[in-house]
């Protein structure tokens, strides 16, 4: 899909990255990542783990 975007020059020379494509898809998979931890945060104090470390490390 094809979009045309006003993007400043200036956002290329903070970000380091050659093309604004990649910079569009860097920003993308930023927003991914960052939803992806909100929905991991929304689990705490909702799952309960019963988990022993020393059995799991196999010590006595």
């Amino acid at each position: 899909m094809r979009t045309t975007l006003d993007l400043p020059d200036e956002v290329l020379k903070v970000s380091h990255l050659k093309t604004k494509t990649a910079l569009i898809i860097a920003a993308l998979e930023e927003l991914v990542r960052k939803n992806r931890i909100q929905e991991i945060k929304s689990y705490k104090g909702k799952v309960d783990l019963e988990v022993d470390l020393d059995a799991l490390r196999d010590r006595k």
